[in-house]
């Protein structure tokens, strides 16, 4: 396809969250002229694709809950809406729940707090004690636990299916996909005029959207913009237990341990924090072993005591080094029709949909119409004022 000369929207970046707002951009005024301009059309190093899939309410902000929970009733309901003709999108969504766990009398009452926040907003969420849990898993070490937040309505779907399912809606619905690579921006009068692509062209727009993930720091550096998003490697690993236990909804820790059911087996890991920014690949396959493996293995003794690590792949989080919060909006007072949605910090996935419509009710109507995203904005990147999830990875 011949790129053409302008367009009202250029989004950088044709993950599933540049996906979702050239989608939602085209749902608002379907004569609007949407580009996405993306590296790798076959997503090998997608962070989409190399996701858990996971979509939970168990956040403290307020906005990360309402967000939440319209994704997840747009993934549960993927398949007909998402349909591109007579072909449904599969998206193999399974509800079996999420489960946090936490230990110490402070760390209970932050979940009582945050329960109390999510229920506000329509959340199902069940306060578990110890003995609790031992009801819901019998499996479950849960001596050195103080208890746990259940949220039975959410759950994870197969991210890749979600990625290809929305672009391929995205464009029947008229989207242009651009297989190249932003290289720079033109300006004049204080507005983004044009995105220069390294194969030599230069496509103007109205508004352009940074949307490239863990790309998205080097794509607002061309625009003059500073963004605390940086890239962390994490790994996922499909394993087996020696003996076979409950179904396990998606559990985690505040240590950053979280896994969950996968056909026979079980997908997760255990992210480090302190892993140094890059881009960086390559997998450590001893990585289960030492550090994987001996939390499970606390954490459900009559399963892990015996486990074997089938597979292990690398990721990337889109680090949001300022309070670990997506950057949701516009360049207020500079380059105004410039707009980020970056820096998810490991939620992109389950946020898509939420935020991509965010953004293309500000490019529409310059104001978010339905939730209010504005404590997400640039803004606070500015004045260094974070905010942050309580009690919440």
């Amino acid at each position: 396809m011949s790129v053409r000369a302008k367009y009202d929207v250029v989004i950088a970046g044709g993950g599933i969250l540049g996906c979702y707002v050239a989608y939602f951009l085209k749902q608002r005024n379907p004569a609007i002229d949407v580009a996405v301009i993306e590296a790798d059309p076959t997503y090998e190093y997608a962070s989409t694709v190399r996701a858990s899939g996971g979509a939970r309410r168990l956040f403290s902000c307020p906005e990360n809950i309402a967000m939440s929970s319209f994704s997840i009733e747009r993934i549960k309901n993927f398949s007909t809406e998402m349909a591109a003709g007579d072909s449904p999108a599969a998206i193999d969504w399974v509800e079996q729940g999420y489960l946090f766990i936490v230990s110490g009398v402070k760390a209970m009452r932050l979940l009582e707090e945050n329960a109390h926040v999510q229920r506000s907003l329509g959340a199902d969420i069940q306060l578990l004690d110890r003995e609790g849990l031992k009801h819901l898993l019998p499996s479950m070490h849960v001596a050195d636990l103080d208890g746990a937040a259940y949220s039975p309505g959410d759950g994870w779907c197969d991210p890749n299916s979600f990625l290809q399912g929305t672009r391929k809606k995205a464009g029947s619905l008229g989207v242009e996909f651009i297989s190249d690579r932003v290289a720079g921006f033109t300006n004049t009068g204080g507005r983004i005029a044009g995105t220069i692509l390294a194969g030599g062209a230069t496509v103007k727009a109205d508004s352009f959207v940074n949307a490239a993930g863990p790309w998205a720091a080097q794509v607002s550096a061309m625009a003059g913009m500073c963004l605390p998003v940086s890239p962390l490697r994490r790994f996922e690993h499909y394993f087996t237990g020696h003996r076979r236990i409950e179904p396990l909804p998606y559990v985690k820790d505040l240590n950053r341990l979280a896994f969950r059911s996968e056909g026979q087996g079980f997908s997760g890991g255990l992210v480090n924090s302190d892993e140094p920014r890059g881009f960086n690949f390559d997998v450590d396959h001893g990585y289960f072993d030492k550090v994987v493996w001996p939390a499970l293995a606390h954490r459900f003794p009559t399963a892990f005591e015996g486990v074997k690590c089938h597979r292990t792949w690398s990721g990337l989080y889109e680090q949001c080094e300022l309070d670990g919060n997506p950057i949701i909006g516009n360049w207020t007072g500079n380059h105004e029709n410039f707009y980020v949605v970056a820096g998810f910090s490991g939620h992109g996935m389950m946020h898509a949909p939420a935020a991509g419509r965010g953004i293309a009710e500000l490019i529409d109507k310059g104001r978010f119409e339905t939730i209010d995203l504005s404590r997400m904005g640039y803004e606070r990147v500015l004045k260094h004022a974070p905010y942050r999830e309580r009690g919440i990875l």
